[in-house]
C-alpha cells in the first residue's frame, strides 16, 4: 500500500516504516499520524510481521508538528491548524493507540532531531535508540501547548516523574547523551550503524520467541506497570498459563529446549491468542 507522507518496506519479518518527509525535516501532519496508524494496524493484522522499526528520511526523525502556517500553524480555524491535527479519512484512526495497541513490539530509531510530537509518537514503542548527535526536547511549554499524545502518562511512567517534570517543564531541548542518562533512550550508536542495531535488536525480540508470548507480554507489562496492587494481574495470569500450557508453542519450547534447537513456534497472534485477551474490554 501506497502512503503520503511515509513509507513501508518489509525487511523479513520486519516492517520498516520511515517518516518521509525529508525536506520538511520529517515535519509531523494529520495525514503523517493517519498514515502511521494505519501502518500500524496493517503490523498487527500481519502474521508475517513480527516487529516495526520507525526512523526518518533523511537528517531529522521527526523535527515536531508542521509549523509552515506560521503563528496560527495550530490554529484549527483555519485549513493548515486543521490539517496539523486532523486524523480522518480513509485511513482513520489515532496513531497513539495504534501504536499501544500493535501485538507485535515496535523500536523508534531515532536518526536525528526528535521534537514535539516528534519524540512523543515514540513514548507508546518499547525501545528507543538515538543516534549520536541527535537532538531531543519536549517543547510544548515554550510553544503555549500541553503534552499531547499521551505524553503526560507515558513520560513519567518511562523516566519517572522528577525527570519528566524537569524536561517538559522547560520545554528546553537536549542531547541523546542527556536521553540515554535520563532513561528515555536505552542506547546511542552512530549514526550510520543505526538501523543495523535497530534490526539487531528486533531479531533478539524476534528469533527465538513465540509471537503471541510476545504480544501478550508486552500488554501485560505496559497495561499493569502502574497497578496498585498485583491481584488483577494474578486474576489474568494464572488462567492465562494455564490455558497456554496446554499450547502447541508451549510444547515446542519445552521440546526446543531439550532436544538444544532453536524452536519453531506454531502459533499465531490472528489465530491464538488466549481466552482472557483482551482483558481490559471485560473488565470496562
Amino acid at each position: 500500500m501506497s502512503y503520503e507522507q511515509i513509507t513501508c518496506d518489509i525487511d523479513g519479518s520486519v516492517m520498516i516504516l520511515t517518516l518521509n518527509r525529508p525536506d520538511k525535516l520529517n515535519a509531523y501532519t494529520g495525514t503523517m499520524g493517519a498514515e502511521i496508524a494505519d501502518a500500524f494496524q496493517r503490523a498487527d493484522m500481519d502474521d508475517n510481521v513480527r516487529a516495526v522499526i520507525v526512523t526518518g528520511a533523511g537528517r531529522a526523525f521527526c523535527a515536531g508538528a508542521d509549523v509552515s502556517g506560521g503563528a496560527k500553524s495550530f490554529d484549527t480555524s483555519g485549513s493548515h491548524g486543521a490539517g496539523v491535527f486532523a486524523s480522518a479519512g480513509q485511513r482513520s484512526g489515532r496513531f497513539v493507540e495504534a501504536i499501544f495497541n500493535c501485538r507485535k513490539p515496535s523500536i523508534a530509531a531515532i536518526n536525528g532531531a526528535a521534537v514535539g510530537v516528534g519524540i512523543t509518537m515514540t513514548l507508546p514503542m518499547d525501545v528507543r535508540i538515538a543516534a549520536r548527535g541527535a537532538k531531543v526536547g519536549f517543547i510544548f511549554a515554550r510553544r503555549g501547548l500541553v503534552p499531547e499524545a499521551g505524553s503526560a502518562w507515558f513520560l513519567p511512567k518511562l523516566v519517572g516523574l522528577p525527570q519528566a517534570l524537569r524536561w517538559s517543564l522547560s520545554g528546553r531541548t537536549f542531547d541523546a547523551d542527556e536521553a540515554l542518562k535520563g532513561g528515555l533512550v536505552s542506547e546511542v550508536v552512530e549514526p550510520t550503524a543505526l538501523l543495523d542495531r535497530a534490526r539487531q535488536i528486533a531479531e533478539e525480540m524476534t528469533a527465538e520467541t513465540s509471537a503471541v508470548s510476545v504480544a501478550l507480554t508486552r500488554q501485560l507489562l505496559w497495561r499493569f506497570a502502574g497497578a496498585p496492587d498485583p491481584f488483577e494481574l494474578l486474576a489474568i495470569d494464572k488462567p492465562m498459563s494455564i490455558e497456554r500450557g496446554g499450547h502447541p508453542d508451549v510444547r515446542e519450547g519445552v521440546q526446543s529446549f531439550i532436544e538444544k534447537r532453536k524452536p519453531a513456534f506454531p502459533g499465531k497472534v490472528s489465530e491464538d491468542m488466549p481466552s482472557q485477551y483482551p482483558w481490559w474490554r471485560s473488565a470496562t
